[in-house]
């Protein structure tokens, strides 16, 4: 198992009000799962997936990390779990503009000094070329399409190797087409054996997972493996 939540709650509180985004929620991933976390704008749902990113923290309840309780973590232990053993894949692409290809799928690498860099040079230039982008490595973001913004996206993701991917509305910048790559893509990243937790509001890219959780509210209404009949009628039938 690599992550267990168990009722998780998030309030926000300004100008001393409390307003609940997520209300007790609890379920856990397997290794090798492929989850889509849906739900309507206020949903909680990204709010979650700060929590499980530990990009936020919880009010209340129990995160586990690989069977370890993460309210015991330090700063430098949650910065080391977000860099090398969780992969970010952004709506916006959260790509440096003035950087290439090869040096923002490098990025995460500048906080493992240790690593043999020209080792590390060669697994983003592998990784590009897995993904279509041998051609566009020496580019700008603003060079690309949106669709190769992304896919350089996702294999910054993959340089540290981590345990978890996630997936904040992937396609959400994108036309069908390009969305249908990166939906794909990762699809193919699934099979390979890595573990993918994806957040989106659309009901038919969710689908595209093996297991979808639904919420509302900040509860999940909805927690179920997502069978060869509901996954036809997803984005890529």
């Amino acid at each position: 198992m690599i992550l267990k939540l168990e009722n998780i709650v998030k309030n926000y509180v300004d100008d001393g009000s409390s307003t609940p985004a997520v209300r007790g929620v609890s379920f856990d991933v397997e290794e090798g799962e492929y989850v889509s976390i849906m739900g309507a704008s206020g949903s909680g749902k990204s709010t979650l997936m700060h929590i499980i990113g530990f990009l936020d923290k919880i009010t209340s309840g129990q995160y586990f990390f690989e069977q370890e309780d993460t309210a015991k973590f330090d700063d430098n232990k949650l910065a080391e779990i977000r860099n090398q053993k969780i992969g970010f894949i952004f709506q916006m692409y959260n790509l440096l503009p003035r950087a290439s290809v090869l040096e923002n799928v490098l990025l995460p690498t500048v906080y493992m000094p240790r690593q043999d860099k020209s080792k590390l040079v060669k697994k983003a230039k592998e990784a590009l070329t897995k993904l279509g982008l041998a051609h566009r490595m020496s580019y700008r973001p603003n060079q690309l399409s949106g669709g190769e913004q992304q896919r350089t996206a996702i294999a910054r993701a993959l340089i540290n190797d981590p345990r978890l991917i996630l997936a904040d509305e992937p396609t959400g910048n994108l036309d069908s087409k390009a969305g249908q790559e990166v939906i794909m893509t990762l699809q193919k990243l699934n099979r390979e054996g890595h573990t993918i937790i994806m957040v989106t509001h659309e009901h038919e890219i969710a689908l595209c997972a093996k297991r979808i959780i639904e919420m509302r509210d900040g509860l999940i209404i909805r927690d179920e493996k997502i069978t060869q009949k509901d996954a036809s009628k997803g984005i890529l039938k």
